[in-house]
C-alpha cells in the first residue's frame, strides 16, 4: 500500500486505508510498524537552521589533533561548542 501511493502516506493515511480496508489496527502500532520497517512519508517543510558560520571567524585550533585516545583516566578532556 506504501509503494502503491508513491510513498506518500505517513502513518495516519494508512490507517486510514487500513480502516476502510477492514483492518483493525491502531494508528500507533501503524507508526510502529513504519519506523521499524524504516519506511516514512514525505516532511513538509524548510528545515530549521539554527547555526549560520560566519567565514571571516578564526576557527579555534585543534590541540588534540584528533587523537581521542588515552592511557589513564583524566588525561584528556574534551568539549564542544558552537
Amino acid at each position: 500500500m506504501f509503494n502503491d501511493n508513491y510513498q506518500v502516506y505517513g502513518a495516519r493515511k494508512l490507517w486510514k486505508q487500513l480502516c476502510r480496508e477492514g483492518g483493525l489496527v491502531g494508528r500507533d502500532r501503524v507508526a510502529r510498524l513504519m519506523c521499524t520497517l524504516g519506511i516514512a512519508g514525505p516532511v513538509r517543510g524548510k528545515p530549521c537552521r539554527t547555526t549560520i558560520p560566519d567565514p571571516g571567524v578564526a576557527r579555534a585550533s585543534d590541540l588534540v589533533n584528533r587523537q581521542f585516545t588515552t592511557t589513564r583516566p583524566n588525561q584528556l578532556w574534551v568539549s564542544d561548542f558552537t
